[in-house]
């Protein structure tokens, strides 16, 4: 394929990856993040899955994926806090921190744009303008699409339609290892849950912020599954200032008052080792689970990829295994003609099946959760 103008829209692993990947084939690439503050900070920790390790090696990143937790096994508590079950099941927690850091120092000086927000996209047989939220415009030969959940550039391909809500959302809390009470000292070194008809709480041990792996510096990520009815959605995304979220609520949004409610429910309803987790975190987030599936990932100049593409439910752990196997499906159909249509073609015919298959066991795992 001759050099082509890419652009890639978001900023996160998987338009990174993209950005990497293609920046190493000689094409003239950059990325725009909606966000003005870039994405580092906002990841707890992640399991490694093939795609993940396939492309850290390609971008020569591969000492990334051995900075993680050893979960040593996994437990499954009772209610009363008693150990249901122990299975000898050992799993690699990956920093999201260090993971993100370290692939966007691999990329190209000057080839990250934040602050950079796309409202919309017009494709012609000659090029593709993106058309920014200030008014300017920039025509290119390809927009990757890579803006996750709430995806501008699918809506050339596969018109308004939006994300499915799935009817429940997860609470979620970071918090320092050290700042865990003693009585919770079970849930360290291991992958632990609690699930019962209506509740699915899971939690594990990941690095510090830095990749740090001494026992002071570690983190403790937790995740709460509640259902929530459509009709009470708005409310639950709405901040302590008024200000209504789309898909989610962000760290620091929530009320005093709905935090004293969410530390009862939880005293109420969790056994108590994962109580105590859920009160050592002040400033939980609210993750709406939503569903996504694209009918085309390409036009002949545009394609899609992440989140952007399929939302797959977190219960799968694949969400960046899957991003990282789209941009190596797109980079290898690039590099392998010169007919930029045919090649995005090639890349839906990979990638299309692999994207439906996830989404659909995602969407298992989500009802056997709950």
């Amino acid at each position: 394929m001759k050099t082509l103008r890419i652009r890639i829209v978001g900023g996160s692993l998987g338009g990174l990856f993209a950005g990497i990947l293609l920046q190493q084939d000689g094409h003239e690439v950059k990325i725009y993040e909606r966000s003005s503050s870039g994405l580092a900070g906002r990841g707890a920790g992640l399991v490694g899955q093939r795609e993940l390790f396939q492309i850290l090696r390609m971008i020569g990143c591969e000492h990334v994926a051995r900075i993680g937790v050893v979960a040593k096994e996994r437990i499954y508590f009772n209610k009363d806090g008693g150990v249901a079950e122990l299975l000898a099941t050992p799993q690699t927690q990956i920093s999201w921190d260090v993971l993100y850091s370290t692939v966007l120092s691999h990329l190209a000086p000057d080839s990250y744009v934040t602050g950079r927000p796309v409202d919309h996209l017009v494709e012609t047989s000659d090029n593709v303008r993106l058309i920014f939220a200030d008014g300017n415009t920039e025509d290119v030969d390809l927009v990757v699409g890579a803006d996750g959940l709430g995806s501008v550039v699918r809506g050339l391909l596969n018109g308004q339609s939006g994300n499915e809500y799935a009817g429940y959302v997860a609470w979620r809390g970071l918090v320092r290892e050290i700042a865990l009470p003693v009585e919770a000292s079970v849930l360290v070194d291991r992958f632990a849950f609690y699930v019962a008809p209506g509740i699915h709480i899971l939690g594990y041990l990941v690095p510090g912020q830095q990749g740090e792996l001494e026992k002071a510096k570690r983190r403790y990520n937790w995740v709460w599954y509640r259902p929530v009815s459509p009709e009470n959605l708005r409310s639950i995304f709405t901040g302590a200032e008024g200000q209504v979220f789309t898909h989610s609520l962000p760290r620091g949004e929530l009320s005093d008052e709905r935090l004293q409610g969410l530390r009862h429910d939880a005293a109420a309803l969790l056994p108590p080792q994962f109580a105590l987790a859920v009160e050592a975190e002040p400033h939980p987030a609210i993750q709406g689970i939503f569903d996504y599936e694209a009918q085309r990932m390409v036009s002949r100049r545009v394609a899609l990829i992440g989140d952007a593409a399929f939302v797959v439910r977190p219960h799968t752990a694949m969400g960046v295994s899957k991003a990282a196997g789209d941009a190596l499906a797109l980079r290898n159909a690039l590099s392998k003609s010169d007919d930029l249509a045919e090649a995005l073609g090639r890349y839906e015919q990979e990638r299309l099946p692999a994207g439906r298959q996830i989404a659909a066991y995602g969407r298992r795992l989500g009802a056997s959760a709950l």
